[in-house]
């Protein structure tokens, strides 16, 4: 499997900003890891959380749709 950051995108996608609690959820995990700081592929991981969420929070009928 190829690295994300050698991957070309499928479309150009919009950029999701990070909330504050996602920042501490990947600095908690970068730390869980031993690293100093959170990298890609954690910003990655809670930038699908994220959107998970937010997904979730809309409800079922919209979960359907997709």
């Amino acid at each position: 499997m190829s690295k994300p950051w050698e991957r070309k995108s499928a479309k150009p996608a919009g950029k999701t900003k990070l909330s504050a609690e996602s920042i501490e959820w990947a600095r908690a995990r970068a730390k869980a890891a031993g690293r100093r700081y959170p990298n890609l592929v954690d910003n990655m991981a809670a930038t699908r959380r994220q959107t998970e969420q937010e997904l979730r929070a809309k409800g079922p009928a919209f979960l359907r749709k997709l």
